[in-house]
């Protein structure tokens, strides 16, 4: 069932179902989520139960702001403080040291846990609406099957899992791919997953450099959307330069049949059933639309997604993440 995400009844209908310990798929800006209350047990199983997602696999936990955090974290370093003041609202998650006994579930078993403020005004008013209904922060990993595409409009999330989900439909994600994830647990910040906040940006805003999880001995705490592969359409997503593109297309001629192509450089092919997007030459626009193209391919039934391959820049390694990883299914 979805609702106009805009309408206060709505907003509290959510809510409440939400306090009832039911599930809800709510927009960000990133993509949508699925939402459950992470303080309790029972509520967060569903979530992995109708994802199909391993239970030791942690979700992120969405509060309102900066007050929300020491309902689930025990402390929060000044560098990732200095991260709050600079991206919350916004899409970024911050990987804390969990209070003990608090949302075991939901991290996934380990000792710490993932933190985001979403900058989507629906979802503002959802987490709002949930703190008054006895609610301190709502789980909400991407509303979609585990692995597969991630969601960015409410009708994705509906053809994801049907009607009887309710579903606040607060029109496309402007951002389009998930949170950059930032550990905190340790004493300088590790990068652990791209998104289109900058490490450039990330550095200025905390005043420490970003570290990768292999400079570091100790091992990383596992985050959402870090496995080899994921994001994955049904179709096999295949990374090329612009010429392997163009070699291939020329050897399969008239014969090229069931493949998407998604790519910045415009191709020629002779055969007239290969299906062709073209790639923004920005990167937030190729992240805004991306999930989008992919469950679009996906529609049309084609067998090969071929994809040419991002430009090796920091802007675009949010998108190059999501793509390799869709390449790896």
């Amino acid at each position: 069932m979805i609702l106009d995400g805009g309408t206060a009844a709505a907003v509290a209908q959510a809510a409440q179902a939400l306090a009832r310990g039911e599930l809800v798929a709510f927009p960000t800006e990133t993509v949508y989520g699925l939402g459950a209350d992470a303080s309790r047990e029972e509520a967060v199983a569903k979530i992995f139960a109708a994802k199909g997602r391993p239970s030791d696999h942690p979700l992120i936990v969405h509060v309102r702001g900066r007050e929300g955090i020491p309902a689930f974290a025990e402390s929060l370093p000044p560098f990732a403080s200095r991260l709050v003041d600079a991206f919350w609202p916004g899409p970024l998650t911050l990987i804390l040291p969990r209070q003990g006994g608090v949302a075991a579930a939901a991290a996934g078993g380990q000792a710490s846990i993932g933190l985001r403020c979403p900058a989507h005004p629906v979802a503002h008013a959802l987490l709002e609406a949930c703190a008054q209904a006895g609610v301190p922060g709502v789980a909400g990993p991407s509303a979609n099957r585990f692995g597969r595409v991630s969601p960015t409009t409410a009708q994705h999330v509906q053809a994801e899992f049907g009607d009887a989900l309710l579903v606040l439909d607060g029109g496309p994600c402007r951002v389009g791919i998930e949170s950059t994830i930032v550990d905190c647990t340790r004493e300088v910040p590790v990068l652990l997953r791209p998104g289109m906040i900058t490490p450039a940006q990330l550095e200025a805003a905390c005043g420490e450099r970003m570290r990768s999880p292999e400079e570091l001995a100790q091992a990383a705490p596992r985050a959402p959307g870090t496995l080899e592969s994921h994001y994955a359409p049904n179709a096999k997503v295949r990374l090329m330069d612009a010429k392997q593109l163009q070699t291939a297309l020329n050897l399969l001629g008239n014969e090229a049949r069931g493949i998407a192509i998604y790519s910045r450089v415009i191709l020629t092919t002779s055969s007239a059933q290969v299906l062709r997007r073209r790639m923004p030459d920005d990167a937030a626009e190729t992240a805004r639309q991306l999930f989008a193209v992919l469950r679009e391919f996906d529609a049309q039934g084609v067998g090969l997604i071929w994809v040419e391959t991002p430009p090796d820049t920091p802007e675009w390694a949010g998108v190059r993440d999501r793509l390799q990883r869709a390449a790896a299914g």
